[in-house]
């Protein structure tokens, strides 16, 4: 069938003061946010159910959306397998006196439709209707390829105590405040922590606040993180750029009455941030030097990342 109604829907809403991060623009965390809040709209409304975010491909940041800036999210169906659906969100932003909107962001979200009982159901295919949504959906086949392979080179990593790499740890319980409406906590939320302990591992590393995400991908959801849980989210610096600091993100959830054994994985992620002087140019950071096998084996591997990356032409 083609392409409905449903397979596209924008949010629009205003960027407000409680949406800032240190920089004075909205944080990245809450970008991702918006971005996570469009793509359910757009996959529950294809579906007619309830939905999971299961990935978030690659999140560049290319402009600051600041406050008061009109922001629409644009979330589009662009392909489906059995029961999960391939979402792009485009987010662009600008004063709401001109309506001028530049583009802010861009990124393809995977999300599966669920039944009552939390399994996966089957959705309805999307066939392409015109050669933009042609393109759309061989551009999101072709992100698949590149999310295989982005996967399995993380999954060839392990992260213990034998790396001496910075690190910060943030701990504290979900909040009924971060619930979805499907009673967990939502992806946006799980997002914007990631962001968050990234920022202070680099305002650490950098001894100044003034720094921004331009990046985050990879973005894995392994299971639900409900209401009550204790959270942990751990960021380790993994590698330096002249400017940049990429930084691997694992955030675990559990029972606070099971202990330290109770905590598994929830999500994981890699993030880029890069100092920004007054101009928000971007300035040089320290630079980190491995010390331990598996700080050289983490660090090439974050450079492999990137190898990836620009193979995939992203």
């Amino acid at each position: 069938m083609s392409a409905s109604p449903s397979a596209e829907i924008t949010l629009r809403f205003l960027a407000a003061p409680t949406d800032a991060g240190r920089s004075g623009s909205v944080s990245a965390g809450r970008v991702l946010e918006w971005i996570d809040k469009a793509g359910y709209a757009a996959a529950a409304g294809w579906s007619g159910t309830y939905c999971v975010t299961a990935y978030v491909g690659n999140v560049r940041f290319t402009r600051p959306v600041e406050v008061g800036d009109l922001v629409e999210a644009t979330a589009r169906v662009v392909h489906t397998g059995r029961s999960s659906m391939h979402v792009t969100v485009d987010l662009a932003s600008g004063p709401p006196r001109t309506r001028e909107l530049a583009p802010a962001t861009r990124c393809l979200m995977v999300f599966v439709a669920v039944d009552g009982e939390g399994r996966s159901t089957p959705v309805r295919a999307f066939t392409p209707s015109t050669l933009g949504e042609e393109l759309q959906q061989a551009w999101a086949v072709r992100r698949a390829e590149l999310r295989a392979e982005v996967e399995e080179a993380m999954a060839g990593v392990s992260y213990t105590d034998a790396g001496t790499a910075p690190r910060v740890g943030l701990r504290f319980l979900a909040a009924p405040t971060d619930v979805n409406w499907g009673g967990k906590v939502h992806g946006g939320i799980v997002m914007r922590w990631i962001d968050e302990a990234a920022h202070v591992l680099a305002t650490q590393w950098t001894g100044d606040a003034a720094n921004v995400a331009i990046f985050t991908g990879g973005v894995r959801f392994y299971r639900p993180l409900r209401i009550g849980h204790l959270v942990e989210v751990e960021a380790r610096l993994l590698h330096t750029g002249r400017t940049s600091m990429h930084i691997g993100v694992h955030v675990r959830s559990g029972d606070p009455t099971a202990g330290p054994s109770g905590m598994e994985l929830t999500t994981y992620c890699r993030t880029i941030f890069v100092g920004i002087d007054d101009e928000r140019r971007a300035v040089p950071c320290p630079r980190w030097e491995p010390v331990s096998d598996e700080d050289r084996l983490l660090d090439a591997h974050a450079v492999e990342l990137v190898r990836i990356r620009e193979r995939f032409g992203d």
